[in-house]
């Protein structure tokens, strides 16, 4: 009697053994799936009283996270860090929204790819030489002001023909691509050094291809009046061609080109 009691005790405690031997078994799968990355964040809220722009790391699994920037970011704000601040929308690279500075690089999170190299840590920043709002937020005041500026629509002071619409032959129309698919997220104008220099005074290179978009525009009567706008030392001519708007765009639009064919126009050539 006495040693079928002592089976009895015995057994709960071998199946205990048996069920934590299971358990360390698949917590070392899991951890073998593991794809662990860190992501150096810049980290700035100026409500918080002594708070100064600092980096912060998180770790993330890219194999249960999307293989966008963008994915990492929301995977960090849903279930590590919900005080991180960042913009974000369509995820399509259609807003402009998520554009920040990417390991050196002005991008948009949404169409930035994460390296899969885990031994290197991303680093991610806002969009620099802008005062920043929080965290990985700019303040595009200044960027919009500028692109209000050079009056972003149709000035005309004529009716259209029929009554209804101005219309466009196709080899006017082709004049514009190129520039009417700029989302005015600022990257091109954040990477250029002339803009850093004199945000104030430049309009920057994705106001300025916006202000030969209409020039270029066949159904604008107002031309001589936008470039007239541009005739000093500060608003056109800081370009000094250093070709860092084309490079960065993430929609692969040449602003460089646009500017340049201001500069020709206004010259008379």
């Amino acid at each position: 009697m006495a040693s079928m009691l002592l089976r009895q005790v015995a057994r709960p405690s071998v199946a205990a053994r048996l069920m934590t031997s299971r358990q360390l078994s698949v917590t070392s799968v899991v951890s073998a799936d593991q794809l662990l990355k860190k992501f150096s964040v810049y980290r700035f809220n100026p409500e918080k009283e002594g708070d100064k722009p600092h980096m912060q790391e998180y770790s993330v699994d890219l194999n249960q996270c999307g293989p966008m920037l963008l994915d990492v970011l929301v995977k960090i704000k849903n279930e590590i860090d919900p005080t991180l601040a960042f913009r974000r929308s369509c995820r399509e690279g259609i807003c402009g929204s998520c554009s920040m500075n990417v390991d050196g690089v002005n991008t948009l999170a949404c169409l930035s790819r994460v390296d899969r190299d885990v031994s290197k840590v991303s680093k991610v920043n806002p969009l620099p030489h802008m005062y920043v709002v929080k965290d990985l937020i700019p303040d595009m005041a200044n960027f919009y002001q500028q692109y209000k500026s050079i009056e972003p629509y149709l000035k005309t002071n004529s009716k259209p023909e029929s009554g209804k619409e101005f219309y466009q032959s196709v080899a006017d129309r082709k004049k514009l691509d190129g520039m009417y698919e700029c989302i005015l997220c600022a990257c091109c104008s954040t990477s250029c050094p002339s803009y850093w220099w004199n945000p104030e005074k430049y309009l920057g290179p994705a106001a300025l291809m916006q202000a030969r978009r209409w020039m270029a525009d066949s159904r604008d009567e107002f031309k001589e009046d936008r470039m007239s706008k541009l005739q000093d030392t500060f608003s056109l001519y800081r370009c000094h061609t250093i070709m860092n708007c084309t490079k960065t765009c993430p929609k692969h639009l040449n602003p460089g080109k646009a500017i340049a064919e201001i500069k020709r126009d206004m010259a008379g050539l």
